[in-house]
C-alpha cells in the first residue's frame, strides 16, 4: 500500500502545529505565567523550548520519515537486530489512547460552552453562578455523553475522508480560523480599560516575582510546560514525519512548528491576562480560569456575548485539531500493524475511543466517589497523570536515546535523515548534549513531577512508595532501551 503524503508544506506545518497546539497552550500557559512572575517566566519557558522541545521533535520526525511507519512499526524498521527498541511502541499506542480518553471530555465541554457563549448564557452571570454552571455541566451525564460522542464522531468522520481530503484539509481550516480569531480577541483585550497593567506584567520581566515563588518552582514549571506543550513522546509527531517528503530538512520544520505553537500560547496570554487585570481578576487563579472566571469577565464586557462565543470556538478548534491528529495516529497504527483499510481502521478506533472515554465521563457523576490520587481528585486526574507525568517524558527519553545511542538507530543515521533536504541543518556538535544533557533533564522532570504530585495529593507516608514506583518504571524503560537479546552461540 502506497504511503499517504501531505499535499503541501503548509499543510504539514499547520497539521503538526495543530497536534501540538492544545488546551495546555490556552489555559495552562496563561495560568502558569500569571502564577510564576509573568514575563520572567516566559523567558525561561522559551529557553527550555529551544533546549528540549525542538530536539525531541526533530527526533520524532526523523524516525517517522526514515521508516515511513507510525509508532507501531517505526522502531521495528530502524532498530538493530537483537534489540528491544520495538517495545517502545507500547508507550506510543497506550499514550495516544489514554490522552484521548480525557481529551474528548474536555473538547465536549468546549463545544457546550461555545453554544452557551453565542446563545447569551453568560449575560449578567456572577462568579458564583459561573461556578455553578460548570458544575452542573460536568455532572450532567446525558450532556457529557453527548459532547464526548460528538467529538468522537467528528474526528472519526474527518479521518474517514482520508488524510489529504480529511485530516489535512479540515485541520488547515481550523488552524487558520483559530489564528484569525485569536488575533481579533487579543486586540480587543489589550484595549480594555486598565488592560495596560496586564500587558506590562506580561511583557516586562520582574525577577523579584521569581524570588517570591521560588526559583526552583519557576524553573520546573517552565521546563515541564515547554516539554509537554509540543505533544512529544507518544509518537504523535512520528506519523506526520512518515507522510513527509525529503525536500526540507527537519530542524527548520520543527522550529517553524514550535514558533507557531509558541505564538498561540503567547497570544492566549494577551487575550486572558490583560482582561484579568482590567476586571480585577487574579491571572494566576488556577485551571478554573477558563470555565469559571472568564465567563464572568465576558458578562461584564461590551459585546461580551460575541467575544465569549468566539473565545470558546477558538478553544474548540484548538482541542479538535489535537484530537483529529491523535485519532489519525491511531488509524495509521492499525493500518501498519494489521494491514487494514482506512475505513475499517477508522471504525474500530471510533468505537474503542468512545468506550474508553466513558470512565472519564462517569468520573464526574456516577463514579465521582472514585478518587484515585487522593481526596478531591477524579478519574481524569489519574489519566492526565499517567500521560503527562509518565508516558510523555519516558517516551521522549526513548526517542532521544534511540537516535543517539550506538545500539539504537544511531547518531549518524539520525542526523543524515534530519539534515536531508533544504533548510536549517542540525550541528554534529550537539551530539553530546542530545545524548547526555537532554536525557538528564527529562529524568529530572520525570522524578520531580512524581515528587510534586504525591507531595500534594497523596499522604506523606506513601510518598516513598510512589517515588520507588517511579524509579522502577524509569529503570524498566532504560533496560528495554539498552538491553540486547541473547544470541545463540
Amino acid at each position: 500500500m502506497e504511503r499517504e503524503k501531505f499535499g503541501s508544506r503548509l499543510g504539514f506545518i499547520l497539521v503538526s502545529a495543530g497536534c501540538a497546539i492544545g488546551l495546555g497552550n490556552v489555559w495552562k500557559f496563561p495560568y502558569l505565567c500569571g502564577a510564576n512572575g509573568g514575563a520572567a517566566f516566559i523567558l525561561i519557558y522559551l529557553a527550555f523550548l529551544l533546549l528540549i522541545g525542538i530536539p525531541v521533535m526533530i527526533c520524532e520526525f526523523s524516525v517517522g520519515r526514515a521508516s515511513r511507519r507510525s509508532v507501531a512499526g517505526c522502531f521495528d524498521m530502524l532498530q538493530p537486530a537483537g534489540t528491544f527498541w520495538h517495545t517502545h511502541k507500547i508507550i506510543g499506542i497506550v499514550g495516544c489512547y489514554m490522552l484521548l480518553m480525557f481529551y474528548t471530555s474536555v473538547a465536549g465541554w468546549l463545544i457546550q460552552y461555545t453554544i452557551k457563549g453565542f446563545s447569551g448564557a453568560f449575560d449578567g452571570i456572577t462568579a458564583e453562578a459561573s461556578g455553578a454552571m460548570f458544575s452542573a455541566m460536568v455532572t450532567d451525564l446525558p450532556g457529557m455523553l453527548a459532547g464526548c460522542f460528538a467529538v468522537c464522531a467528528i474526528s472519526v468522520l474527518v479521518c474517514g475522508l482520508g488524510f489529504q481530503k480529511g485530516v489535512e484539509k479540515v485541520s488547515k481550516f481550523m488552524m487558520i480560523a483559530l489564528l484569525a480569531i485569536m488575533i481579533i480577541l487579543a486586540i480587543r483585550s489589550v484595549f480594555l480599560p486598565g488592560a495596560m497593567e496586564g500587558v506590562k506584567f506580561y511583557l516586562i520581566p520582574d525577577f523579584s516575582k521569581i524570588e517570591e515563588v521560588g526559583l526552583g518552582n519557576v524553573l520546573y514549571a517552565a521546563l515541564s510546560q515547554a516539554f509537554f506543550t509540543l505533544s512529544i513522546g507518544i509518537g504523535a509527531m512520528v506519523i506526520f514525519g512518515s507522510y513527509l517528503n525529503r525536500e526540507r530538512s527537519l530542524a527548520g520544520e520543527a522550529v517553524n512548528i514550535t514558533l507557531l505553537d509558541t505564538f498561540v500560547a503567547l497570544t492566549s496570554g494577551f487575550i486572558i491576562i490583560p482582561a484579568c487585570f482590567s476586571f480585577g481578576i487574579e491571572p494566576g487563579a488556577g485551571s478554573g480560569l477558563v470555565f469559571v472566571t472568564l465567563p464572568n469577565i465576558f458578562a461584564q464586557m461590551a459585546g461580551g456575548r460575541l467575544i465569549g462565543g468566539f473565545f470558546f470556538l477558538f478553544l474548540t478548534f484548538a482541542a479538535m485539531t489535537t484530537v483529529i491528529a491523535v485519532v489519525e495516529n491511531l488509524v495509521a497504527i492499525n493500518m501498519d500493524m494489521f494491514h487494514w483499510k482506512r475505513k475499517q481502521s477508522v471504525a474500530v478506533v471510533g468505537i474503542l475511543l468512545f468506550i474508553l472515554s466513558l470512565p472519564c465521563v462517569f468520573g464526574f457523576s456516577i463514579w465521582s466517589g472514585v478518587q484515585p490520587l487522593g481526596e478531591g481528585t477524579c478519574i481524569m486526574d489519574l489519566e492526565d497523570f499517567i500521560v503527562s507525568n509518565n508516558l510523555l517524558p519516558l517516551g521522549s527519553l526513548g526517542y532521544i536515546l534511540f537516535c543517539t545511542c550506538k545500539n539504537g538507530w544511531g547518531w549518524q543515521n539520525f542526523i543524515q535523515e534530519a539534515n536531508a533536504g533544504k533548510g536549517m541543518k542540525l550541528s554534529h556538535a550537539l551530539r553530546g548534549y542530545m545524548h547526555y544533557g537532554i536525557p538528564a533533564l527529562i529524568i529530572l522532570i520525570y522524578l520531580k513531577g512524581y515528587y510534586d504530585w504525591f507531595y500534594t495529593y497523596a499522604p506523606m507516608k506513601s510518598l516513598a512508595v510512589w517515588m520507588g514506583i517511579a524509579v522502577l518504571l524509569l529503570v524498566f524503560v532504560l533496560y528495554c532501551v539498552f538491553a540486547k537479546k541473547k544470541t545463540a552461540r
